[in-house]
């Protein structure tokens, strides 16, 4: 991995949440256009998208997304149609590189680290540094509902990562998303126009009368 310096500005506070309701049915890897996923400040290309994986591979740790010049981080994913968000499933490393928090927006595709600081948020997790790859708990995956009202009608959804718990980098081998589905109505739009009057159409139809007139005689 190739690392540069640079620096950027961190704000952040906390959120704790009730345990979801979902189900592995509810997954929806097989909506999300992974070709158009966009991370921002990721060590090695493409590896943002490929730890978005199916629910079968979720306990893989290669490849993992670190990220490169600090530890903030920018996933945008967007999905083919629209969606309602139930949860949101991460697995990181149980060291000082896994995620602080992470800030949920939906439905953006301006967002970058000049502006996203300054934006409010759909919801705000606290993920622990405690659980993930390295720990006996469990499969070290933490499932957080979300709030569903909020995020439905969402056709992309873009995790801000800000910081993590003091290490030069943060990393994560797995992000997962359930909740429930629905194709975008792509029928083309016909619209119906009343013909209007040409007043050049009028005059030719007058000249071709007159002359129809003059011929007969």
């Amino acid at each position: 991995m190739s690392c540069h310096d640079a620096h950027h500005d961190h704000h952040h506070d906390h959120d704790h949440l009730p345990p979801p309701d979902t189900n592995e049915a509810q997954t929806l890897y097989s909506k999300i256009n992974l070709d158009q996923v966009v991370v921002l400040n990721e060590c090695d290309p493409g590896s943002g998208a490929a730890i978005i994986r199916k629910y079968s591979e979720r306990l893989a740790t290669e490849p993992y997304l670190e990220s490169d010049v600090d530890p903030e981080l920018l996933i945008t994913i967007p999905f083919t149609g629209l969606v309602r968000l139930h949860s949101l499933l991460i697995r990181s490393f149980a060291d000082a590189r896994a995620p602080r928090e992470i800030r949920i927006f939906k439905n953006r595709d301006d967002l970058d680290f000049t502006n996203v600081a300054d934006l409010k948020e759909v919801q705000k997790l606290e993920h622990p540094a405690e659980t993930g790859v390295g720990t006996s708990q469990d499969d070290g995956i933490v499932e957080y509902a979300l709030n569903r009202a909020q995020l439905s009608n969402v056709t992309s959804i873009t995790l801000h990562i800000p910081s993590n718990y003091g290490a030069e980098t943060s990393a994560m081998t797995y992000i997962g998303l359930r909740g429930d589905f629905k194709e975008l109505n792509r029928a083309p739009v016909v619209t119906m126009y009343e013909a209007a009057a040409n007043p050049a159409d009028h005059r030719n139809i007058l000249k071709d009368a007159e002359q129809l007139h003059r011929t007969a005689d």
